[in-house]
């Protein structure tokens, strides 16, 4: 039976990579590496990176492949992602059903497949339709909440406290309703609408690589210059992956 690895790779850092994925890389006879056009083009570099560094094998090969655009116009946040969820577990099929029988195949997965990131739910699409049977296991990884916290030295939760972890969407739509909130895939900057200016944020983009960045500080002092870095280093890149921590409160407050 065809086996699939589906390998989280962390944020960006070659050396974010575990053991157990330079192992599970190094079980695959094929690495699917996705593309999103020239904007993007250094997401795919990065993985060619992790391949050149840590493929010890000779004979595995590379197979890169378009990621479509999810369309939105006209219909829901919902439906949008799921049309665009049932384009790539077509262009899935096909690289699965590619692999000789007992062939293995591996996606290397940006941060850990198992936060925000809908790889292992395209799996399983591709394998509830059946045309092409095969096994899969997850390899963890590290995360952007955690390159964030060791980024600015903190820890994630207060003591004693829940942690909620969000999107830019929820965020605008209910406010901070925990002591401590991670959000992430903010395209609108919703913490700029955030009305709890004495909240602290702990924000940073590109984490792991060369380019990090981060900022910190109370919320209504700095919302405006991260607002302002964000369009700037968008436009430098092409492309910007940022995440951020807002809290209120302090240890041992009740």
């Amino acid at each position: 039976m065809r086996y699939i690895h589906i390998i989280g790779i962390g944020t960006g850092n070659p050396e974010h990579l575990t053991v157990q994925a330079i192992n599970a890389m190094n079980g695959a006879d094929v690495i699917f590496i996705p593309t999103k056009g020239a904007d993007k083009a250094n997401l795919a570099d990065i993985r060619r990176d992790i391949c050149e560094q840590y493929l010890s094998r000779k004979d595995v090969r590379i197979v890169e492949f378009e990621v479509p655009k999810r369309a939105d116009q006209n219909r829901s946040y919902m439906e949008s992602v799921n049309d665009w969820h049932a384009a790539i577990a077509r262009i899935y099929e096909g690289l699965i059903g590619g692999l000789p029988e007992a062939g293995s195949g591996a996606f290397l997965v940006w941060g850990d497949p198992s936060l925000y990131d809908s790889t292992i739910r395209i799996i399983e699409r591709v394998r509830d339709a059946g045309t092409c049977a095969f096994a899969y296991s997850v390899v963890p990884g590290i995360t952007s909440i955690q390159a964030l916290a060791a980024s600015h030295r903190i820890p994630v939760n207060l003591v004693g406290k829940p942690v909620e972890i969000t999107t830019g969407r929820r965020l605008a739509q209910t406010g901070l309703t925990h002591e401590t909130t991670v959000v992430m895939l903010d395209g609108e900057q919703a913490f700029s609408k955030i009305d709890d200016p004495d909240a602290e944020i702990f924000w940073g983009a590109y984490l792991g690589t060369k380019d990090e960045v981060i900022r910190s500080g109370r919320l209504g002092d700095i919302a405006g210059d991260i607002a302002r870095l964000r369009v700037e280093e968008r436009a430098r890149h092409g492309w910007i992956m940022d995440i951020y921590l807002l809290r209120k409160g302090r240890d041992f407050e009740d």
